[in-house]
């Protein structure tokens, strides 16, 4: 369970902890003194501010931005908790409740980002970005914290994305008994989505894609009825660079650079695998995408970001394959906006976004 500790954060503070994590990786023969085994040490992978990868299997992420307790001022309207999934795995999730509702409103399990390797449901920058997602939009947020790469490489996610909505389902098989009835009973298990930025947008999808292929879909999701799927900036990639990828000109503030996109996949993926794996890139042309059974589709877009082409034909190549897909553009604010605020626009695109996720949540 993460710390609770209560942090207030200016946004100027958040600009400094980008400037902090710009980017930087090393190969094979950075050296450090290691002052407690008195030996020489190797630096496989860096990140520089973020995550710091050694050769004997040790890693190191700084606490660039702070993890805050799940209290909720009295003014955001939600309230806020964190729940134990499984003790033994250490999954949990942080819930938020709108207060202003007494009908049943739909319920949205999400997944933060960070590339697989880094964040946190307690980071301040989601508690906050999901506390206002839930008032404004009017629903219950399930914020699971999975396991991070490179200790844990994929699919280890999507396991604890998958295990996660199967716990929702037990739960509200009991509802009237469970000690999660403080939420449930304000949910329509009926009006399920998943979400997620980043990274957590590809583990949505892979979530998402995972009960299309499971035998019987109906019956492993009862009593719950997957509405549809968020994918904010979806964290894919490919061998193949792409014209954003290779062109896209990243102000200092930049949350995701082709370097670092390139060091979290060598940390994430399965060892051995490249960047066409299908973890990493879902349209590669052995991909059935015809056969997926998957709800509606909601991608954001941000038209700064490095990944603006790819997660243009990712959508492209869903909507030939016969899926519904709605794909919004948000001018001038890349990677990360809505959490990092690091743009000049990204207060007003926030809004834009919460307000195209309520009207996505709609019946």
């Amino acid at each position: 369970m993460a710390s609770q500790i209560e942090v207030s954060l200016h946004s100027f503070q958040i600009l400094n902890i980008v400037h902090m994590a710009t980017i930087s990786h090393r190969h094979h023969n950075t050296q450090v003194n290691n002052n407690t085994h008195h030996q020489r040490d190797f630096i496989t992978e860096e990140i520089e501010g973020l995550i710091r990868v050694h050769r004997n299997g040790h890693v190191e992420r700084p606490t660039i931005m702070p993890n805050v307790s799940s209290i909720t001022s009295s003014s955001s309207g939600v309230t806020a908790r964190d729940v134990i999934i499984n003790k033994d795995t250490n999954l949990w999730a942080r819930i938020y409740v709108p207060l202003i509702n007494t009908k049943v409103i739909p319920l949205l399990v999400y997944f933060h980002g960070g590339g697989f390797c880094v964040g946190s449901a307690a980071w301040k920058c989601y508690h906050d970005f999901l506390t206002n997602l839930a008032s404004k939009a009017s629903c219950v947020i399930v914020s699971v914290d999975y396991k991070l790469a490179p200790e844990n490489p994929l699919p280890a996610a999507y396991d604890d994305g998958f295990n996660a909505l199967m716990w929702v389902k037990t739960e509200a098989h009991n509802v009237s008994s469970s000690v999660q009835k403080w939420w449930l009973s304000h949910c329509n298990l009926s009006c399920i989505f998943l979400a997620g930025d980043s990274a957590g947008a590809n583990i949505a999808y892979n979530v998402a894609t995972r009960l299309s292929t499971s035998s019987g879909p109906s019956s492993i999701q009862n009593p719950l009825s997957l509405k549809g799927v968020i994918l904010i900036q979806p964290f894919f990639g490919g061998d193949e660079r792409t014209f954003s990828e290779k062109h896209s000109l990243q102000p200092q503030n930049s949350a995701l650079t082709l370097s670092v996109s390139d060091t979290f996949w060598r940390l994430a993926l399965p060892y051995g695998a490249n960047r066409d794996h299908p973890y990493c890139n879902p349209i590669v042309p052995h991909a059935k995408l015809r056969d997926i059974r998957i709800p509606p589709i909601m991608v954001c877009v941000s038209e700064l970001d490095i990944l603006k082409d790819r997660n243009l034909e990712f959508s492209n190549t869903l909507n030939k394959a016969g899926k519904k897909v709605e794909c919004v553009i948000y001018k001038g604010v890349g990677h990360a906006f809505q959490v990092l605020h690091n743009y000049h626009l990204s207060h007003s695109r926030t809004q834009e976004m919460i307000s195209h996720i309520t009207t996505f949540l709609k019946p």
